[in-house]
C-alpha cells in the first residue's frame, strides 16, 4: 500500500509540475499582439481572444466535472495533456488569425481538467494519506509555475529565446506530462457515479433515514451494500449531489464563506486574465518587460501566504470573518482601483503581486473554513460550483464591460476594483446583522418561574 501511494504522489507531483511548466505565459499578450508573429493587436486580445477563454471555460467546466466523475479521472488527465500539446502546436506553426480563437476552446477544456487532477488523488488514496499527498502536489505545482516564471525572465531578459521560442518549452514539457498521465494507475471508483459501498451505503436510503428523522443512516442488507460497490449507478449519483449540495449550502457559515468565494474569486480571475493587457496599455512601448519576474515573485508570495494561514488561529478566524472579509475586500478593492489609475509600470507590478498574495491568502482560509464543515465527499463538489459561480459572474463582467460596453483597460480596473468595494460593504451589512442579532441574543434570559415554566426576560 505504501508503495502504491508513493507511486500515485511521484506521478501526481510530475505531471502538476511540468503542466504548470509553461514559460510562454508570462508573456503571451505580447506574443499575441507582436506584429512578427501573430498580430492579433492587443485591443482583439482584450474583446475578442481572451473573452472566447473565459466562456469556454465557464461552458466546459460543469460538463468536465461530471465526466471525469464518470469516466473516473483517468482519462479527463490524458485530455488535459493532449489540449495542452494541441494548444501549443496551434500556438507555434499556425498563422491565421482564427486559429488564436481555436486555442481558446482547447483552452476551455485544459483548465475545466484540472478539477480531475485535484479530485483523482482523493479518489485513489486512503483518507489518512490525503494531507500527504496534497502538501506533495500542491508544491510541485508551486515549483512548476515559480520556475516557468523564472526561466522566461531568464531567457527573455538575456535574449536566449524570442517569445515565439517560449512556446517551445511550453509544447516540450506538455508532451512530457501525457505519459506521465498515461502511467496513473486507473481508479476503480468515483465520488458519485462509481460509489463504493464502504464509503456510503445508498445515497437514496441515507437521504430517506435522514429526512425522515433518524439522524443516522436506515439498516441495510448486504445486498443493498453492494448496490454502490464501485458500479455505475446515474440515480444514486445525482441523489448524492442533490443532497451534497442542498446539505452543504444550508449551513449558514458555508454560504457566507462561498459566497465570498466565488464572487471574489470572479473578480480576482478578471484582474488576472486582463493583467498583462494592463501593462501594455501603461507601457506601451516598454521593451523591458518584467512579466515572467512578477509571476514567480507573484507565485512565490502566494505560497507563502497559503503557509502562513495554515497558522492562524481559527477559532479566532471564525468569531471575525466577517469583519476580516469585509477588511480585505476594501483593500483588495482599493489596490485593483490604484493600479488601473496609475501610469507606472513598477507600481502596477508590485500591486499584481500583493493583490494575488491577499487572495491566495484569504482564498485559503476560506476554502479551509468550508471544508471542515462540510461531509467528507462533498468540498469537490462545493469545489467545482463555486468555481462555476466565479467564471459566471467574470462572463458577465466580459460581457457587460468588455465586450458590452467595450471600456479600456484602466476602466474595466477601476470597474473591477468598485466591484470589491461593493463586496465590502455587503458584508459590512452582513457583520452588523450579526452583531445586532449577537447582542439581542445577550439581552435575553431565560429565567424558570416557581412552576417550572420558562420566562424570556430581556436586559436592558
Amino acid at each position: 500500500m505504501m508503495k502504491n501511494v508513493i507511486k500515485v504522489s511521484l506521478l501526481l507531483c510530475a505531471f502538476g509540475f511540468f503542466r504548470e511548466m509553461r514559460p510562454s505565459e508570462p508573456f503571451v499578450a505580447e506574443f499575441y499582439a507582436a506584429e512578427e508573429w501573430r498580430n492579433a493587436t492587443i485591443e482583439r486580445v482584450n474583446r475578442e481572444i481572451y473573452p472566447a477563454g473565459t466562456y469556454s471555460y465557464m461552458v466546459q467546466l460543469i460538463l468536465v466535472f461530471l465526466i471525469t466523475d464518470m469516466v473516473r479521472y483517468k482519462p479527463i488527465i490524458i485530455l488535459s495533456a493532449l489540449c495542452g500539446i494541441i494548444m501549443w502546436a496551434i500556438m507555434l506553426w499556425t498563422e491565421e488569425y482564427y486559429w488564436l480563437l481555436v486555442i481558446q476552446g482547447f483552452y476551455g477544456t485544459f483548465m475545466a481538467a484540472e478539477v480531475a487532477y485535484y479530485t483523482y488523488m482523493y479518489a485513489k488514496c486512503e483518507r489518512d494519506d490525503y494531507q500527504k499527498v496534497t502538501s506533495h502536489t500542491r508544491a510541485a505545482i508551486t515549483a512548476g509555475k515559480f520556475l516557468s516564471g523564472l526561466l522566461a525572465q531568464l531567457l527573455y531578459s538575456f535574449e536566449i529565446m524570442n517569445l515565439r521560442e517560449l512556446n517551445y518549452i511550453s509544447f516540450a514539457t506538455q508532451i512530457i506530462s501525457l505519459p506521465l498521465a498515461i502511467l496513473l494507475p486507473s481508479v476503480s471508483t468515483s465520488l458519485y457515479f462509481h460509489k463504493k459501498s464502504d464509503d456510503i451505503e445508498s445515497p437514496v436510503i441515507v437521504i430517506k433515514s435522514i429526512s425522515n428523522g433518524n439522524g443516522t443512516p436506515s439498516h441495510m442488507t448486504k445486498q443493498q451494500q453492494q448496490h454502490g460497490n464501485g458500479k455505475f449507478s446515474c440515480n444514486n449519483a445525482l441523489t448524492l449531489i442533490k443532497f451534497h449540495f442542498i446539505e452543504s449550502y444550508s449551513n449558514k457559515e458555508v454560504l457566507y464563506w462561498s459566497i465570498w468565494w466565488f464572487l471574489a474569486t470572479g473578480g480576482f480571475i478578471q484582474a488576472q486574465t486582463y493583467a498583462q493587457i494592463l501593462w501594455k496599455d501603461i507601457a506601451p512601448e516598454n521593451e523591458n518587460l518584467y512579466n515572467g519576474a512578477v509571476e514567480a515573485l507573484y507565485t512565490l508570495f502566494a505560497t507563502l501566504a497559503a503557509l502562513l494561514a495554515g497558522f492562524i488561529n481559527m477559532k479566532f478566524f471564525h468569531k471575525h470573518h466577517l469583519w476580516i472579509i469585509t477588511g480585505s475586500s476594501l483593500i483588495q478593492g482599493g489596490l485593483i482601483i490604484y493600479t488601473g489609475l496609475t501610469d507606472n509600470i513598477m507600481i502596477a507590478y508590485a500591486i499584481y503581486v500583493l493583490f494575488g498574495t491577499m487572495y491566495q491568502f484569504m482564498i485559503t482560509l476560506i476554502s479551509a473554513s468550508v471544508a471542515k464543515q462540510l461531509a467528507d465527499d462533498s468540498f469537490a463538489l462545493i469545489f467545482g460550483v463555486n468555481t462555476f459561480l466565479s467564471l459566471v459572474f467574470q462572463s458577465l463582467f466580459t460581457v457587460i464591460f468588455v465586450n458590452g460596453l467595450e471600456l479600456s483597460p484602466t476602466y474595466q480596473y477601476v470597474v473591477n476594483g468598485t466591484y470589491f468595494l461593493v463586496l465590502a460593504v455587503i458584508y459590512l451589512a452582513f457583520a452588523l446583522v450579526e452583531n445586532y442579532n449577537f447582542k439581542l441574543h445577550l439581552m435575553r434570559r431565560p429565567v424558570i418561574d416557581k412552576e417550572g415554566n420558562k420566562m424570556i426576560q430581556f436586559k436592558f
